[in-house]
């Protein structure tokens, strides 16, 4: 079992001198999936990678009742943790301003980890169809999320979900239909 593991468990029994050494451990590789998440935002974005690991983090260990049962696993929860937040971040913004300078983004056009978010819109589109997707197929969404917001390969997220490269694969080819679908039915009924 590895030190992160291990630490893990502690932090999930309640162990508070656990959720200080797990940081160090962990920092450079959540600073990778915020750098990834950043990425994908305009980039007049006020919100920096390191604002993101913290709150991601605080929110991961501040949580009595986690319990994680890998380090995959705590690094899913971490990608799933800063979505939010950047989802949160995007609803705030777009509470001041609504509609605005609305640009068609075709799901087809980017590999997942450079796929951008001009605007808050677009991203609150995929959160939602991301949403309706988790309803029906709650494993294919989970994949989108470590691809597009974890910063993840394909191997790597299949490594994390159990499967084959190849069913991932399969599982991408749907998911990116089923959403750009979505999307392309959201952006209609506006």
């Amino acid at each position: 079992m590895s030190e992160v593991t291990q630490l893990l468990s502690a932090i999930s029994n309640g162990d508070s001198r656990a959720t200080a050494e797990l940081l160090p451990l962990v920092y450079d590789e959540l600073r990778r999936l915020a750098r990834a998440h950043m990425a994908n935002e305009r980039a007049e974005h006020t919100l920096q990678p390191t604002a993101l690991v913290h709150e991601a983090y605080l929110r991961l260990v501040g949580d009595n009742g986690a319990h994680w049962d890998s380090r995959g696993h705590f690094f899913a929860a971490a990608a799933e943790a800063m979505r939010r937040i950047l989802i949160e971040y995007a609803r705030g913004r777009q509470a001041f301003k609504r509609g605005g300078d609305r640009q068609r983004v075709d799901l087809d056009d980017f590999p997942p980890s450079v796929l951008p978010f001009e605007n808050a819109d677009d991203l609150l589109d995929l959160d939602s169809a991301l949403e309706r997707l988790s309803a029906e197929d709650p494993a294919n969404a989970e994949l989108v999320k470590l691809l597009y917001f974890a910063g993840l390969n394909l191997e790597e997220a299949a490594a994390v979900q159990g499967i084959s490269r190849t069913t991932a694969y399969e599982h991408w080819q749907f998911a990116r239909a089923w959403l750009r679908d979505a999307i392309q039915g959201e952006k209609h009924a506006r």
